[in-house]
């Protein structure tokens, strides 16, 4: 893998399409940080953007590595920082018209933040990486939480990404499994992906596909030296998590690296914010909703002969009532406008034609145990996940978390075969999932 191959260049690709991501700066490595004023030549009014976590690893170190370049330094002080309208506002009032670059000091909430805000701007963003967490880094989507609901933006990649191993390595160790599981969750996302071209002959590129699945598979070898924080190890995951955010914006589509898994990540993230209760770091909840997803896939497949479940749209609101409360509306209106239920009796019948394709695409994810075993590999406790959410609400968001997207996966296949007035019932009568 050479990331400097696929980006700043035109790529004329066999899929019929040019692919293109410009990162002007990027370096990986040990002391990378003294890179830094060279790859910032040409900015002179740098904002730079901290939380209280990453400020203590390179904020200082940055400030007198750029001097007088440095406009502003700002550090949000939030015990969790969620990028919501509030620290969007206080982003963009730290934006003078003098500001050339938005330099952030992080991992994925912090980039998202100052790829946001630098694109409303029109001006270039950059990230300092603080832990090998997710695989956002080089993506041009921008995740916020906005009206309580989260929405991915799509802006631009980062100018400038600079990964040093010697702060990298040190970050807690349930970060670096967040990023690990985040690309275990690749092989959910690339099935969700195969089975959208074959059932809405949604684009699928070759290339992307082929190089997204043979990172994941090389990741896995990292596993144990990820544990002792090797560094070669810790530079290789950093290397595939910014080239699986290349792929996502080579396509201008997070398909290659987002599916089921990440469904069920922001459903838990979403009811979470709405119900004032705890999740895990995105990354690991991709890991864990991996398992979840493989197991679904497992049950589709061993049916020889769809059958098909009846569910009203009556039923089906009052779940998204039941579960996203005050937002339930917002999560009608995105269904509404995708318009994917007009369609379900045709999908429904292609299903039924096209069965043993399905069951063949369905068959290359591996199955849960494998999962698992991968996520063990790296000091996963798997027991955290149901002590974490509870089997009913994991049961819940097999069934709903789809609508929170306009985007199909596994979990729309599996709702139609196993959603039901009964399954709505338990939902709704709850009186909390």
């Amino acid at each position: 893998m050479k990331i400097n191959d696929w980006i700043n260049r035109d790529l004329h690709c066999a899929c019929g399409r040019v692919h293109r991501c410009d990162i002007p700066a990027l370096r990986i490595g040990a002391g990378a940080l003294e890179a830094l004023p060279e790859m910032t030549v040409g900015f002179s009014h740098i904002l730079v953007i901290s939380d209280r976590n990453t400020a203590p690893l390179a904020e200082a170190r940055v400030r007198k590595l750029l001097g007088d370049r440095v406009e502003t330094s700002y550090i949000y002080d939030d015990d969790l920082l969620v990028p919501d309208e509030e620290r969007i506002a206080i982003l963009e009032g730290l934006v003078t018209d003098r500001t050339d670059l938005i330099l952030g000091i992080g991992s994925g909430v912090i980039n998202d933040l100052c790829k946001y805000v630098s694109f409303l701007h029109g001006i270039e963003s950059g990230i300092i990486a603080t832990a090998t967490s997710m695989d956002g880094y080089a993506s041009s989507g921008a995740a916020m939480i906005q009206k309580g609901m989260k929405v991915t933006h799509t802006t631009h990649a980062p100018t400038l990404i600079l990964g040093d191993v010697d702060i990298l390595k040190n970050a807690p160790m349930d970060m670096i499994r967040s990023g690990y599981a985040d690309i275990i969750g690749k092989y959910s996302a690339l099935c969700d992906w195969k089975l959208s071209a074959l059932v809405n002959g949604e684009y699928l590129c070759p290339s992307v596909y082929d190089l997204v699945k043979e990172e994941t598979d090389s990741i896995r070898a990292c596993a144990s030296k990820l544990q002792e924080r090797d560094p070669e190890a810790i530079g290789k995951l950093m290397e595939v998590l910014v080239l699986i955010g290349v792929c996502l914006t080579l396509l201008s589509t997070t398909r290659p690296g987002s599916g089921s898994e990440h469904h069920l990540s922001h459903f838990f993230e979403i009811t979470g914010l709405i119900d004032d209760k705890p999740y895990f770091l995105h990354g690991t909840d991709v890991g864990y909703a991996t398992t979840v997803t493989a197991e679904l896939r497992e049950k589709i497949r061993a049916v020889d002969r769809p059958t098909f479940a009846t569910l009203s749209d009556e039923s089906r609101e009052r779940c998204y009532q039941s579960v996203y409360k005050r937002h339930w509306g917002e999560v009608k209106a995105l269904q509404d406008e995708a318009g994917r239920y007009e369609k379900e009796t045709d999908t429904r019948a292609f299903y039924a034609t096209h069965w043993e394709e399905i069951r063949a695409i369905l068959a290359e994810c591996p199955t849960r145990a494998e999962i698992e075993q991968m996520l063990l590999a790296v000091g996963f406790d798997l027991s955290l996940f149901e002590k974490m959410y509870g089997a009913k609400k994991i049961r819940t968001a097999t069934l709903v978390a789809k609508d929170l997207k306009d985007r199909y996966s596994v979990l729309w296949l599996y709702a139609a075969m196993f959603f039901g007035e009964k399954e709505a019932k338990e939902i709704y009568e709850a009186a909390d999932v």
